[in-house]
């Protein structure tokens, strides 16, 4: 079944919400905003007590449904001490930002700069994903920030002028936050969990080259591991949702009890009259009740 989402249609409360949704204050590569309504059909079906994300990113499902229990998780050691930071000191952090003009001058000397300290690399990450070139996070192959300066919009209208810090502060006040492997994080789940996965992955090529194209972001490994992970975690007691690419080889290896064909349009070209359509995967695994499989211990981590 496949169904074409707008991107512009936006809930303002959720299923599952205990307070109204909060915009995500990060730009991410890949993010789901536009995917949250469909995803909120699916949740609204169950209850949870606990909700995952073991690929956090922006973290859009998370801040439309605003839970009051969570374990937020991702590889990315500086992406996770932002939200450290922003939980924890979002009014220390925006004194640090608000005197930072919007130039070239000051991106280009945070690019280049190495801060030590947790509060000084959030600032750098938060001023640097605001004002990159389309909103960007990409490194290179030395894990150097390498996305040249926006300008334009960017240098009138920064983050750190509205609300989505403070917002989203008290939104991640139940939140525990671990920079894990999604291995490590979906290891946890169980009974009255709800589980969001969204790896990284390419759909620009859909069909050809896909594991070829898709091997630097999310190798075929990688897939295999948290196919294994999500039907674990799933007969452990939890609803697992994945979003993934849309190829017969990703729905073959998964091989979800429920899967749902999503398209967009893709805004990768500024010529609106060239977008075309994306098609992706949405994999459901209900909670299988009953079912014996043994929950696993081993690296379990605790915040810092």
């Amino acid at each position: 079944m496949k169904r074409v989402l707008n991107d512009g249609r936006r809930p303002t409360r959720q299923q599952g919400a205990h307070s109204p949704s909060v915009q995500p204050f990060l730009k991410w590569p890949g993010g789901k905003r536009w995917l949250v309504p469909e995803l909120l059909k699916i949740i609204e079906e169950h209850e949870y007590v606990t909700y995952r994300e073991p690929f956090l990113g922006g973290g859009a499902l998370f801040f439309a449904l605003r839970p009051k229990r969570s374990v937020l998780s991702d590889i990315n050691s500086d992406l996770i001490n932002t939200y450290r930071q922003v939980k924890n000191r979002a009014s220390t952090l925006l004194e640090q930002l608000r005197p930072l003009p919007i130039n070239q001058v000051t991106y280009d000397g945070l690019r280049e700069c190495c801060p030590k300290s947790p509060l000084q690399r959030a600032v750098r990450f938060l001023y640097l994903n605001r004002t990159a070139f389309g909103g960007m996070y990409r490194l290179n192959k030395l894990g150097e920030f390498n996305v040249p300066f926006g300008g334009g919009e960017r240098t009138t209208a920064p983050l750190w002028q509205y609300d989505l810090i403070t917002s989203s502060a008290r939104a991640l006040r139940g939140a525990k936050l671990l920079t894990v492997d999604f291995e490590v994080a979906l290891s946890d789940a169980r009974k009255g969990d709800l589980v969001y996965c969204d790896p990284t992955y390419t759909v620009a090529h859909n069909n050809n080259g896909f594991i070829r194209y898709n091997e630097r972001n999310f190798s075929w490994e990688d897939q295999k591991r948290l196919s294994r992970s999500c039907h674990s975690a799933a007969g452990r007691g939890a609803l697992v949702i994945v979003s993934n690419a849309y190829h017969r080889e990703v729905l073959d290896l998964f091989a979800p009890p429920q899967h749902i064909a999503v398209a967009r349009s893709s805004r990768l070209c500024p010529d609106v009259t060239h977008r075309r359509s994306v098609d992706e995967y949405l994999f459901v695994f209900p909670p299988r009740e009953g079912d014996k499989a043994k929950r696993h211990d081993r690296g379990r981590v605790h915040e810092k």
